[in-house]
């Protein structure tokens, strides 16, 4: 990796911050030029990739330290490949996230299964606590999950 600095001009926005003028604590603060330092630092040494790694498209590299407890797998690894072909800033790109991290929870209960292992769904959703201090809520929402779960099994039979 190399520290030499890159031209980040094309970048909207980019170097915003670095006139000093141009802060909201300026002129009551005391500059020493100290603030604006981080613009030359080092660059860590970069973590190694043993497992597929999503990152923006808006970034040339990957960050120096990452995650990879659990690297993009099965049809919500798909969404997620999916999503990060666009950009942070559109629905694109965080709609198919929270749909991928739903259908992440149905592959684990189904993981769960095949395992031999029955989740304790009442627990691991918190319902006790809900039904002690949202009984209301939480009826809600179980007539509504009934109801679309009826709606999608009267559909597929008609089928």
């Amino acid at each position: 990796m190399e520290n030499t600095p890159n031209d980040y001009s094309h970048i909207k926005g980019w170097g915003v911050d670095a006139d000093p003028t141009n802060e909201p604590t300026h002129p009551m603060k005391k500059y020493t030029g100290d603030d604006h330092n981080r613009i030359n630092w080092v660059r860590p040494a970069q973590q190694p990739a043993t497992v597929e790694i999503l990152h923006s498209n808006e970034r040339p590299n990957l960050t120096a330290v990452f995650g990879t407890v659990a690297p993009p797998s099965g049809l919500s690894g798909a969404i997620r490949r999916f999503a990060f072909k666009y950009s942070e800033s559109s629905y694109g790109h965080w709609l198919p996230l929270l749909l991928a991290d739903r259908v992440n929870v149905v592959e684990g209960i189904v993981d769960d299964l095949k395992k031999g292992h029955i989740p304790n769904i009442f627990a691991e959703k918190g319902w006790k606590a809900e039904l002690k201090h949202n009984p209301k809520g939480l009826t809600e929402k179980v007539f509504i999950t009934a109801f679309i779960a009826a709606a999608v099994v009267t559909w597929i039979r008609k089928k």
